[in-house]
């Protein structure tokens, strides 16, 4: 057990180095939710990564002087979200962040890029289909005629977090799927001289089937977040049609209201 306490304080101070903590003893805000606050920036920026181990209470406690009760319960809020996990004989460890994605037009892989998440791509089908009637009337071209089908597994800190379904006009771009794997759809189509202005999206939820849920490392009825969105490019022409789930676990849209006068 000794020994397994010192590989634990061994591993820990390393990565709560890189967190810059500011606890301001004198503010009425609790110091527990202060901390909280602090660790679930640390790993929504990457700074604590998954995998990560903090330690036990005894050690939070010591290097960040605060009480156990204190570190207790900002644990514990942390480890309710499922941000944290705590694992007999090792300490609390950094399980995931949740993805908390701005409601803009703008590619997810870019978001995750931007905000530290070490975006990953699986390319699962890349090829021409037969148009549906619903992605037919969203890109507007002919039901039957061919157009761009292409699934992505997308992936934060190897785990995978949402599968992308997206339906482009036939000869728009040339979607290599290597270059998928490793970058952006939007990012290529900006590559390819294409403007994107605009896009019409809904936003629902839906509990995932058998076959989802083994996809995205979820239980079979897990809840999922589902987006469609149809962008538009500045000339009004639709260039691309989308229909996403996201693992509610994991993911996030952040809205900013304004007061209408």
């Amino acid at each position: 057990m000794a020994a397994i306490r010192d590989r634990s304080r061994a591993v820990t101070a390393p990565a709560l180095d890189a967190v810059n903590f500011a606890l301001n003893r004198s503010s009425p805000v609790p110091l527990y939710y202060q901390l909280a606050q602090q660790l679930e920036a640390a790993i929504e920026h990457g700074s604590l990564a998954p995998g990560n181990l903090l330690g036990n209470e005894i050690d939070l406690s010591a290097r960040l002087g605060l009480s156990r009760p204190t570190v207790r319960q900002a644990i514990q809020s942390l480890v309710d979200k499922g941000l944290l996990v705590r694992r007999r004989g090792v300490g609390t460890q950094v399980v995931h962040s949740q993805v908390k994605r701005p409601l803009e037009l703008s590619s997810l892989y870019d978001d995750l890029e931007s905000a530290g998440q070490g975006p990953s791509t699986q390319v699962v089908r890349n090829e021409g289909v037969p148009a549906t009637a619903d992605v037919a009337a969203a890109l507007g071209v002919a039901e039957g005629s061919e157009v761009t089908l292409l699934e992505r597994l997308r992936s934060t800190h190897g785990q995978p977090m949402a599968l992308l379904c997206n339906y482009l006009p036939a000869q728009l771009l040339e979607l290599d799927t290597s270059r998928l794997e490793s970058t952006g759809l939007y990012r290529m189509m900006r590559s390819a001289g294409i403007t994107l202005h605009s896009a019409r999206q809904t936003i629902g939820a839906r509990s995932a089937t058998a076959e989802e849920a083994a996809r995205l490392d979820e239980k079979e009825g897990a809840a999922l977040l589902t987006m469609q969105r149809t962008a538009y490019d500045d000339t009004g022409r639709a260039v691309e049609y989308g229909t996403h789930i996201y693992r509610a676990s994991r993911y996030t849209f952040d809205f900013q209201l304004l007061v209408r006068s």
